[in-house]
């Protein structure tokens, strides 16, 4: 990640972060879906009102590919998350991914997170934060698998910050292939004429026309 990630956040509260796999790895996650045997569970989102589509949350051991990514990806995602909680007063984060992990098996957090995400036709994911238990690492990301406009069409991202006494605020991303989102899991900070204060954010998927949308989700704390 370059050093204008955190520019880049603090100025829009998402930022896309380029080829963080190979069209080829991409392909590679995107097999996986249809392998049980990865996965602790899975969630079909029309069934609890989330939306239309599934997500698979993967077991441990994790993928090494997915392993790695938490592990690399995390040291400079860490740097904004305790910039922005100095900024608002909240507790700070280790700088190392297996700190984090080891604080949430100390919590009664111990299963992992990571998901693969599948929408086909008329799918489509409700604004949401993903929040599992107490401890909560503030920033998260996706990552398309699936290629835009050949792969599927609609399918963008979408993200709305929840402004006191304004009107919401929506953002639309369609990353490329290979490419990586990052957002806030439930707020991030803003500065206004009394200093800096929360905005809260959720985030979801417009409806997909058509195609199939493969996306790995990458959250980097566990859940109870």
């Amino acid at each position: 990640m370059d050093d204008t990630l955190a520019a880049r956040m603090d100025a829009d509260g998402v930022a896309v972060v380029e080829s963080v796999l190979t069209a080829a790895e991409c392909a590679e996650v995107s097999s996986w879906f249809d392998e049980d045997e990865r996965f602790r569970s899975t969630v079909d989102m029309a069934r609890h009102a989330y939306g239309r589509g599934r997500y698979r949350y993967f077991a441990d051991p994790l993928p090494p590919l997915v392993a790695q990514l938490r592990t690399e990806l995390y040291p400079p995602l860490a740097e904004v998350a305790n910039a922005w909680a100095e900024r608002l007063g909240e507790r700070t984060y280790p700088t190392t991914h297996a700190e984090l992990r080891a604080e949430c098996t100390a919590a009664g957090q111990r299963r992992p997170t990571p998901l693969l995400l599948r929408y086909g036709p008329g799918d489509h994911n409700r604004l949401h934060q993903d929040v599992y238990g107490d401890l909560t690492f503030p920033l998260q990301l996706l990552v398309m698998l699936s290629r835009p406009d050949e792969d599927f069409t609609g399918g963008e991202g979408v993200f709305v910050e929840q402004r006191a006494r304004q009107q919401s605020l929506p953002r639309v991303l369609r990353p490329r292939q290979g490419d990586a989102v990052v957002f806030p899991v439930h707020h991030r900070p803003e500065r206004g004429a009394r200093g800096d204060h929360r905005v809260q954010v959720r985030h979801g998927v417009s409806q997909v026309h058509d195609g199939r949308r493969d996306v790995l989700g990458i959250i980097f704390h566990d859940a109870p």
